[in-house]
């Protein structure tokens, strides 16, 4: 059986297999762990042929593989029964990708749901997701979410003083619910993760979280309020994470905080540290494992414990990309394309940044290949482009790929995170379908919209009408 070199990977017919294959931490591979290439030299995920899936659903295309996902909830939840001696809790940020399916797949493996929203709240409460294992974030929520998370039974995690005051009216309403509001507290710990400025949230200057130096105030106005029931310290450095060293200087801070918490009465009880473990975007970029993780931060906060003498919280985090990242991949079909001789060759697909706004937002990069082509020579150096009217739509940037036709597939690799999420309807493009793939079959998702939903909520003023 022939062995096709991808991106210095190895795609048979019958398994995938990479120089990291031993750890089988998905954040580690460019490829779906199910992705192999058939006898007809096309890339399969989750045992469907990518081609049938295009001329099945039509393209773009989201492609989630359900056995990617599933193993690094496994790895997030085992890791951390293996390395640390207390409780622990993993959440899935649902931020990342928030549907009825991904909430289910995630609840079903014992994982509970990180919001942002009251819609993602919604979701998550549809897919079956029990209210005590959602948490509610976010550094302005309205009134109207507020009062949907206490009914639905949620933990809040407090941001700010406005959101104090306001949990303490809602309470005294008269229609107000008699038990205490779950709340956790968001603070900013001023660390500094290495990452893009637009991923970044644990330094000083963010929007997110109280300030470090009002944690005495902040404690002491809960403990005065007994409609507050504060069970937990919230920290999030940031996103895309390649260094372990900070959550070193993490676990001191919040041990700390943990340790000044006694001091006012307070039982705390639960520290969340967030989530931020990277993925592997490109052959370069190689992050941790999700075991190295959980590994070095069990025993960083062991040992900040240890220091200070305190008992073992439960700890909990709340990864996102690192868990649906590399699941997911798009599926293109190849347009125009415009030679400029000596400068550039762009490629067009059928979409861009209403589908994928990463290159656009962070300039963030992705690995690509053509589905139908695994097996062809990269022989050509070309600028995938997408159909929007932005000079700025640009998916790859001068990427080696083979000979390519019009109606040829491209596949964007490790778009599972913030592309649904993100996605659009700049230039009135519809959103692409999203499908499941698992053992050979294909699960819609959700459904690919029509022109007729782009203008369901448009509203044409009398006078206007015809």
């Amino acid at each position: 059986m022939n062995t096709i070199e991808v991106a210095g990977f190895s795609l048979t017919g019958t398994h995938y297999i990479s120089e990291l294959a031993a750890t089988g931490s998905p954040n580690q591979h460019l490829f779906p762990l199910t992705a192999q290439v058939n006898s007809k030299g096309y890339l399969e995920i989750g045992g469907c042929d990518v081609i049938d899936l295009v001329q099945q659903f039509g393209s773009p295309l989201y492609i989630l593989d359900e056995n990617t996902l599933r193993t690094a909830c496994r790895q997030y939840r085992d890791a951390f029964k293996q390395y640390y001696p207390g409780n622990s809790q993993v959440l899935y940020g649902s931020k990342a990708w928030s549907c009825k399916a991904i909430c289910a797949i995630v609840t079903n493996e014992g994982l509970g749901i990180d919001v942002m929203s009251g819609g993602e709240l919604y979701t998550a409460l549809q897919a079956g997701a029990k209210p005590e294992m959602i948490y509610f974030h976010g550094n302005n929520k309205s009134f109207a979410e507020l009062k949907l998370a206490i009914e639905s039974g949620c933990t809040i995690v407090i941001d700010n003083w406005l959101e104090l005051h306001t949990l303490v009216d809602i309470a005294k309403e008269p229609t107000s619910t008699q038990r205490a509001i779950q709340v956790m507290l968001r603070m900013n710990p001023g660390i500094e993760p290495h990452t893009h400025k637009h991923i970044s949230t644990g330094q000083v200057d963010s929007k997110f979280g109280f300030d470090s130096n009002q944690i005495d105030e902040v404690f002491a106005f809960v403990k005065q309020n007994n409609s507050l029931s504060c069970t937990g310290l919230h920290i999030h450095l940031g996103s895309q994470i390649f260094e372990l060293t900070a959550y070193q200087l993490l676990a001191d801070v919040m041990i700390g905080w943990l340790s000044k918490s006694v001091d006012y009465g307070l039982s705390i009880k639960a520290i969340n540290i967030g989530g931020g473990l990277s993925i592997r975007y490109t052959e370069t970029n190689i992050p941790p494992s999700i075991k190295d993780w959980a590994k070095a931060i069990s025993e960083y906060v062991v040992a900040a414990c240890q220091e200070r003498k305190m008992p073992l919280p439960t700890i909990m985090c709340e990864p996102g990309r690192s868990l649906i990242g590399n699941a997911g991949v798009t599926a293109y079909t190849l347009g125009s394309q415009k030679e400029i001789p000596e400068v550039r060759t762009y490629l067009a697909v059928d979409g861009g940044m209403s589908d994928n706004p990463r290159p656009i937002t962070y300039q963030a990069t992705n690995y690509a290949i053509i589905a139908n082509r695994m097996n062809a020579p990269l022989t050509e150096t070309i600028t995938i482009v997408g159909k929007h009217c932005e000079s700025g739509d640009i998916l790859f940037k001068d990427v080696l790929l083979p000979k390519t036709q019009p109606n040829d597939i491209l596949v964007a690799l490790g778009t599972g995170a913030y592309n649904y999420s993100q996605s659009s309807n700049y230039n009135r493009v519809p959103r692409p379908a999203a499908i499941l793939v698992s053992q050979g079959r294909a699960h819609l998702i959700i459904k690919r919209e029509t022109y007729s939903d782009l203008i369901k909520h448009d509203y044409l003023p009398t006078h206007l009408q015809n």
